[in-house]
């Protein structure tokens, strides 16, 4: 199986960048990179989580960490997309590990502010300052000499955002490889006509800009991918392909999504997200303890 692949420079302008794939949850982690500055920026990193035993450990992040130090990049930026309910961020690991600012869009406040009251957290500080930095819509920084624009993307999330570096876009949850479709838009907070205007903004990008997405799910069993282009997306995604309109797009993503269940991490990983990556502190014998409220959600494995 494929786990790493390097999406090389087609220029001046234009990032490095590199794919690291995990199966365990069908997450794709970046690190993007200035090739005249050896400066880059980690997007959506992984912290390894087991259901099962309840275990922790850093052992994709540290494969980030490597590939940085390997290469001689210096970490300018650790970037999340949105707050992620199928894996654990790592971003506050890799903060603390290289010193880079987090960031993520400014809509995190209201997802935050939507599982405060999910999770009973009365006194959780819903304004963001988990994060460095919160991006507006349009704001540009800089990796290296490259510069980055940020792009609201919401509807699979409130705060999903695009990163568009160059000819590079990071399109995190919204579009998935050609094969697969597109997001799912039932996640408390997500809404599929958001999500279609979303998509429309994205293949309004220039037909070559090569789109990096979040997850592949990898349909019939081939190896995983996740690099495609605008043009190739518009004209094979098998969700937007054949004239479908916006009123199609809702009613086919409505239906679809009312037959999925709940990602298995939803309830466990969202509390560590909206914390910006930090795992709860721990207790009073030295344990952390996530917390899992019951009949909170719909999309039950028997509904």
């Amino acid at each position: 199986m494929k786990t790493f692949a390097l999406s090389p420079s087609s220029g001046a302008g234009s990032p490095d960048v590199a794919g690291f794939f995990d199966p365990q949850t069908s997450s794709v982690q970046y690190v993007v990179s200035d090739p005249a500055t050896r400066q880059c920026a980690i997007i959506d990193p992984v912290h390894d989580f087991d259901e099962k035993s309840g275990a922790t450990a850093t052992h994709h992040a540290d494969e980030l960490l490597a590939y940085v130090n390997e290469q001689g990049f210096e970490v300018q930026w650790v970037l999340d997309t949105h707050p992620h309910a199928d894996h654990f961020s790592a971003a506050q690991y890799l903060r603390e590990r290289t010193g880079a600012p987090t960031a993520i869009g400014e809509k995190v406040v209201e997802v935050q502010q939507l599982w405060k009251e999910l999770y009973h957290w009365p006194d959780f500080p819903a304004d963001g300052s988990q994060w460095d930095r919160l991006f507006a819509e349009g704001e540009t920084f800089r990796i290296g000499e490259l510069e980055v624009r940020v792009m609201f993307s919401p509807g699979h999330t409130l705060a999903s955002i695009t990163y568009v570096v160059g000819d590079a876009a990071f399109v995190h949850d919204t579009l998935f490889q050609p094969d697969f479709g597109t997001a799912r838009a039932d996640f408390p907070g997500g809404d599929a006509r958001q999500l279609w205007r979303s998509i429309q903004a994205v293949l309004a990008l220039p037909d070559e800009t090569r789109l990096f997405t979040g997850h592949d799910y990898m349909p019939d069993g081939r190896d995983p991918q996740w690099e495609s282009t605008v043009r190739e997306q518009r004209e094979t995604n098998k969700h937007l392909v054949g004239g479908v309109s916006e009123s199609d797009y809702v009613a086919m993503r409505d239906q679809r999504d009312g037959e999925l269940p709940m990602p298995k991490l939803i309830l466990h990983s969202l509390q560590v997200n909206i914390l910006g990556g930090r795992l709860p502190e721990p207790e009073a014998n030295g344990k952390r303890y996530l917390k899992i409220p019951l009949d909170a959600l719909e999309g039950a494995a028997w509904e």
